[in-house]
C-alpha cells in the first residue's frame, strides 16, 4: 500500500510540475547550434527586436572555447563590434557547456581554466556584464578601420569601432569600480584592484554619437542587474504568450517555443531618441517612427514576415515604412537591408511580396504609393542579376523582352561584366523569382486601381512559363537564342548550381510557382500527375552519392529524396498535396519532416536558419497551418501537432485551433469545422484569423481520404 501511495504521489507531482511549465520554460537556444553542413544557430541573447545581441564567440557548440563576448552583435551573420574579455592574455578562453546558463534574457557561464564566472543581461540599446574571479578585462575590436578608446575617469570609459567600412558605432561604459588602464593601439587593458571580487560593466551603444551613446546609458539608470534581467524575462514573456499550447510531447514544445524566440531577432530597432542613424544615405534622421534594418526577404518573406502580420500588425507596418524609407533615401527599394545598406544578397525583389501580402492582410499604415513606386521602379529600371545592386543590364532588357533571364551554355565565357563571379547567372532561379515579384506588383496595382500597371505586369507573372520543359517536367535553362541549355538539372551549374539555379537543384525549383499553383499544376497534365511527381520528389535518388551531391549542393541540406528541408525554396512544396485530391499526404509529410529535421537538440535544424527565416515555418507549421502563398491573404491546413493553439490578437481577440485528439499517432484529419461551420477544403482566410475564429479537427491513426478535397480555387477566398 505504501508503494502504491508514493507512486501515486510521484506521479502527481510529475504531473503538476507539467502543469507549472510556462511557455518562457521551453526555450533552449542551443537547440540548432550544430549546423548540418553551413551556419549554425547561436544562442542570441537579446530583447525582441532589439539593437543589444549577444553571443558567445565560438564555431558552434562543439567548440570549448570562447574567443570573446561582443558588447553587441550588428547585424545577423554580419559582424559584431567591441570585443571584451575578462583577462588580459590572449588566446581562446575553455568554458564548461554543462555550466552554462542560455535565455534569452540573460547568458552565464564558468570559464574553467580560469575560474571566471561571465553574466550578461540587455537592455534595448545597453547592456550589463558581471564577472567573478578576475580583476582585468580587455576591450578589443572586430573589425578594420578607425577606432579608440578613451578614459573620461577612472569608472568610465567611451569607445569607437568602425563597422563595415564607414559606420561609426559608440560605446559609453561604467564600471562599478575604478580601474587603472592601458591603451595598446586598438586594445585597452582595464585593471581593478587585487581585492576586486566582482566587476560589473555597465554600458550603451549608439550608431548616431558618442553623445547619444551616452544618453542611451540612462536606459539602466537605477536599475540593478537583477532588474535587468527580470525586466527581460517580463518582456520576453509577454511575446512568447502570445501563442499558448497544450498537448504534444514535451520536445515538441521546446522546438515550438524555441523557434517562436528566434523569429524575435530580426528585424532590430535602431532608433534612439527620435532619431537614427541610415546606412542608405550615410545621415542621421529625425524621425519618432522606429527604423528598423536587418532583414533578408529572400529568407523572410515566406513566412517570417507573415507570422508578424498575425502577431504584431503595428510593427509589421513599421518595418514596411523602413523599406520605404530606405528607398527614398537610396533610390532602390532593399532586398536585404541591413545597417550598412542593401546586402545585395541572392536574388528577386521579395520586398514586393512582402508588400503585397500585408497589404491584403490590412496593414497600410505605411506610404502604400511610395512603396509602390519603389516597388515599380525595381521591376523596371534594376538590375535582375544576382547579388547585384543597380540600373538593368543587357540581360534584364532580354527578360523584358522574351519573359525569361538567358542562360551561358556549359563552358560558355561570361559577357557581362556586372555578373557576379560566383554567384553567376542563376537563370532559371531569376526567372521564376521575378515572375512571383511581378505578379505581386500586378496585383498591388489592380488593388490601388492602377489599370494599365496591372495590365502591364500581369502577364510577367507568367514568365515562369517560359522555361517549362514539357518532355523532361522541370523547369530549364534557355541560351539568350531561345534555344535549350542541356543540362543534369540535379546536379549541373556549378557550386549550388549557381549557373542556372541557386542553392539547390531544378528538382526544387521544379515547385516555384507560389502565385500561380494551378497554373503549375496545368503544366503537370492535371492535379494526379502533379500528385505523383509530388511523390516522386520524396524518393527520387540523388544519382550520386550524398557527399558527392552534398559537396555541390553544401545549402540543400535535410534530403529527403530530392527534397530539401534546409533551404528555404522548399518550404512550400509538402503544402502543395492541398491543391490534389490528397490532403491528407500534407498531414503526413509535415508530420514527418517536423519529426525527422526539427530535433530540441544541438542539432535540431536541417540547414541555415536565418534569423527567423526557418524557424517561422516551425512555429506555423506545429500550429497546423501556413500561408503558402504570400500575397494571398489565404492559409493551407497541414496537422496540429498540439491539441490547442491559441493566439492573442490585437483588439483582445483570440484564433483559436482545436485538435480534437491530436497525438504522434493521431496525425490525420478526420473532419474539420471553421466557426462551427463544417469545412471541406483545407483553407481558411486571413479575415477569418484576424476576427478571432475557431478552427476544429478531429484527428485520427489513419487518412480520411475524402477530407479536404471539395472543389474549389484558393484565389476565391482572398479578400475582393
Amino acid at each position: 500500500m505504501k508503494k502504491t501511495v508514493l507512486l501515486v504521489l510521484a506521479s502527481c507531482h510529475l504531473f503538476l510540475a507539467a502543469l507549472a511549465q510556462q511557455p518562457l520554460d521551453y526555450i533552449d537556444p542551443a537547440i540548432g547550434n550544430v549546423g548540418q553542413l553551413l551556419e549554425p544557430t547561436r544562442p542570441t541573447i537579446q530583447l525582441p527586436n532589439q539593437v543589444i545581441r549577444m553571443a558567445p564567440q565560438r564555431k558552434d557548440y562543439l567548440d570549448d572555447q570562447i574567443a570573446s563576448f561582443p558588447l553587441t552583435i550588428v547585424s545577423h551573420r554580419l559582424g559584431q563590434v567591441f570585443a571584451l574579455r575578462p583577462l588580459a592574455r590572449p588566446g581562446k578562453m575553455t568554458y564548461d557547456h554543462d555550466l552554462e546558463v542560455l535565455k534569452p534574457w540573460y547568458y552565464s557561464t564558468y570559464l574553467v581554466e580560469d575560474d571566471i564566472t561571465v553574466e550578461f543581461t540587455p537592455a534595448k540599446k545597453a547592456g550589463i556584464f558581471r564577472f567573478e574571479g578576475t580583476n582585468t578585462l580587455l576591450l578589443d575590436v572586430y573589425n578594420n578601420g578607425q577606432s579608440s578608446y578613451a578614459f573620461p575617469s577612472a569608472t568610465e570609459i567611451t569607445g569607437l569601432e568602425t563597422y563595415h567600412g564607414d559606420i561609426k558605432v559608440y560605446m559609453y561604459g561604467v564600471f562599478n569600480t575604478a580601474a587603472t588602464h592601458t591603451i595598446q593601439g586598438k586594445k585597452a587593458t582595464i585593471t581593478f584592484p587585487s581585492s576586486t571580487k566582482n566587476i560589473e560593466f555597465r554600458y550603451a551603444i549608439s550608431y548616431v554619437s558618442e553623445a547619444q551613446a551616452k544618453k542611451n546609458f540612462e536606459e539602466l539608470k537605477n536599475r540593478s542587474f537583477r532588474q535587468v534581467a527580470d525586466d527581460g524575462k517580463k518582456t520576453w514573456n509577454s511575446v512568447i504568450s502570445q501563442i499558448k499550447v497544450e498537448g504534444g510531447t514535451e520536445a515538441q514544445k521546446r522546438s515550438f517555443y524555441t523557434a517562436l524566440y528566434r523569429c524575435y531577432e530580426r528585424m532590430v530597432d535602431i532608433s534612439e531618441d527620435g532619431s537614427y542613424y541610415s546606412g542608405y544615405d550615410k545621415q542621421v534622421h529625425k524621425e519618432n517612427r522606429p527604423f528598423y534594418v536587418d532583414d533578408w526577404s529572400w529568407d523572410t518573406y515566406l513566412a517570417h514576415h507573415p507570422l508578424r502580420t498575425i502577431l504584431n500588425p503595428a510593427q509589421e507596418a513599421d518595418m514596411l515604412q523602413s523599406y520605404v524609407r530606405m528607398y527614398e533615401q537610396s533610390g532602390w527599394m532593399p532586398t536585404f537591408p541591413v545597417l550598412f545598406g542593401d546586402h545585395a544578397c541572392m536574388n528577386g525583389f521579395h520586398s514586393s511580396v512582402v508588400f503585397l501580402d500585408a497589404y491584403r492582410k490590412g496593414i497600410k499604415n505605411f506610404d502604400v504609393a511610395r512603396a509602390y513606386e519603389g516597388m515599380r521602379k525595381n521591376a523596371t529600371d534594376a538590375t535582375m542579376l544576382p547579388w547585384a545592386n543597380g540600373p538593368k543590364t543587357a540581360l534584364d532588357d532580354h527578360y523584358h523582352a522574351k519573359g525569361y533571364f538567358p542562360a551561358l551554355k556549359p563552358g560558355e565565357k561570361e559577357t557581362i561584366p556586372q555578373v557576379h563571379s560566383f554567384e553567376k547567372r542563376q537563370a532559371v532561379a531569376v526567372t521564376l523569382g521575378n515572375s512571383y515579384d511581378d505578379w505581386a506588383l500586378a496585383q498591388l496595382a489592380a488593388d490601388l486601381g492602377k489599370k494599365e500597371d496591372a495590365k502591364l505586369f500581369a502577364p510577367r507573372g507568367q514568365n515562369y512559363k517560359t522555361l517549362w520543359h514539357p518532355q523532361k517536367q522541370l523547369f530549364m535553362p534557355k541560351d539568350i537564342q531561345g534555344n535549350w541549355v542541356n543540362i543534369d538539372p540535379k546536379f549541373d551549374g556549378g557550386m549550388g548550381g549557381r549557373e542556372f539555379y541557386d542553392e539547390n537543384n531544378g528538382y526544387t525549383y521544379k515547385w516555384q510557382v507560389q502565385q500561380d499553383i494551378p497554373g503549375l499544376i496545368s503544366l503537370m497534365g492535371g492535379k494526379k500527375g502533379f500528385e505523383a511527381q509530388l511523390d516522386q520528389l520524396y524518393r527520387e535518388d540523388l544519382g550520386r552519392s550524398k557527399y558527392t551531391f552534398q559537396a555541390t549542393f553544401p545549402d540543400a541540406t535535410g534530403l529527403v529524396g530530392q527534397f530539401s528541408m534546409g533551404n528555404e525554396p522548399s518550404f512550400h512544396i509538402p503544402y502543395l498535396y492541398n491543391f490534389t485530391d490528397a490532403p491528407w499526404k500534407t498531414q503526413k509529410r509535415t508530420r514527418f519532416l517536423l519529426d525527422v529535421w526539427f530535433k530540441d537538440n544541438i542539432f535540431g535544424i536541417p540547414g541555415d536558419e536565418d534569423g527567423g527565416g526557418m524557424t517561422a515555418f516551425v512555429v506555423f507549421t506545429a500550429m497546423g497551418f501556413y500561408p503558402i502563398t504570400p500575397g494571398l491573404p489565404v492559409y493551407t491546413i497541414g496537422s496540429p501537432v498540439f491539441s490547442k493553439v491559441s493566439i492573442d490578437l490585437p483588439g483582445g481577440k483570440q484564433f483559436r485551433i482545436t485538435a480534437n485528439g491530436s497525438s504522434v499517432v493521431n496525425k490525420y484529419i478526420q473532419s474539420a469545422k471553421i466557426d462551427g461551420k463544417e469545412l471541406n477544403t483545407p483553407f481558411f482566410t486571413h479575415e477569418q484569423l484576424v476576427n478571432g475564429g475557431h478552427l476544429e479537427l478531429e484527428m485520427g491513426p489513419k487518412p480520411n481520404k475524402q477530407w479536404g478535397t471539395a472543389t474549389y480555387t484558393p484565389q476565391s477566398l482572398s479578400v475582393k
